[in-house]
């Protein structure tokens, strides 16, 4: 168990770093949010598309067609199909705000703020009764979010509202991702569903990126940028992605939920150390309720694996 706990501590790191490689990308040529979120799936595709073959070379039985999923239902298709469609929203919304405030607020506000909200909407939506615990870890969490705000007004100088919003429109849309996967009861295996999630979302972004002129930007990339992208696609999202997933197999599902936290709390010591992001006082204190309030709406609420992409 030892193992799969550093194994997703290794994940959660891996995927901190892409708060911190998107900023310095925007910071320095004129890419896009929405055309990083895309690359990013294009370059991780082919890899999972390879993961998907192993995954059900193993599962087929000699002499049997191969097939993605053992009944391919029309409420199994809805389920990849609105999985690619958050997954799509969470890139674009997540890159952007990251963009318009600050990797490691932007973070804080988008992963922390879901657990929480999953533990109470999972009640009217899922037949799980919230208990009292739990309902008072989404007001800490309220309160710890609204700390994180008024620290980066003090820090900025101006209240960042538009990446704020979309800080919490990533937190909303990773909710529904999240509560929408636990739907997916149909068999579809693990990486069958990450490759056609992914290439839903590519799909939906595509156009996106090719209406506002998303393209236009990628003349600015140099060889160290297009490395940066590269980086990005292959290893927090490659290498993140299988490093949790191999850890899930021997640890139990609530210990992973909290150890998943530690990803916020990386952006935010990376951003410091790298970007010179500075919470504050204040801020740092909401940190500490909002990652609080996110470990015990997850020992409160029913176990269940948790839902990262």
């Amino acid at each position: 168990m030892i193992r799969g706990a550093l194994l997703i501590a290794l994940a959660s790191l891996l995927w901190a770093t892409t708060g911190i490689v998107a900023k310095f990308l925007f910071s320095d040529t004129d890419l896009q949010p929405l055309t990083l979120g895309l690359l990013r799936l294009l370059v991780a595709l082919p890899f999972f598309w390879v993961l998907m073959k192993r995954e059900l070379d193993s599962q087929t039985r000699a002499g049997e067609p191969r097939r993605l999923w053992p009944s391919a239902t029309r409420p199994a298709l809805l389920v990849l199909a609105a999985l690619g469609l958050f997954q799509a929203f969470y890139q674009g919304s997540y890159l952007l705000a990251v963009d318009l405030t600050g990797a490691g607020i932007a973070t804080l506000i988008s992963l922390c703020l879901p657990p929480v909200l999953v533990a109470i909407l999972a009640a009217p939506l899922l037949g799980e009764k919230p208990q009292l615990v739990t309902v008072l870890a989404l007001l800490a969490a309220i309160g710890g979010t609204g700390m994180l705000v008024v620290s980066d007004m003090d820090t900025a100088g101006t209240l960042r509202l538009a990446g704020i919003l979309m800080a919490l429109l990533a937190a909303a849309v990773y909710t529904g991702f999240t509560l929408t996967s636990r739907y997916n009861s149909a068999g579809t295996p693990v990486f069958t569903t990450a490759f056609v999630c992914f290439l839903v979302a590519a799909l939906l972004l595509l156009p996106a990126v090719w209406v506002t002129g998303g393209f236009d930007g990628l003349d600015t990339l140099g060889v160290k940028e297009w490395l940066m992208v590269a980086y990005i696609g292959i290893v927090p999202t490659c290498i993140g992605y299988v490093s949790f997933f191999t850890g899930m197999k021997t640890t139990p599902a609530t210990l992973s939920s909290i150890i998943v936290t530690l990803e916020p709390l990386f952006v935010a010591l990376l951003a410091w150390l790298i970007l010179g992001e500075v919470l504050g006082p204040i801020g740092i204190a909401g940190a500490i309720i909002l990652t609080v309030a996110v470990i015990v709406a997850s020992v409160s609420s029913s176990p269940g694996k948790a839902a990262r992409q």
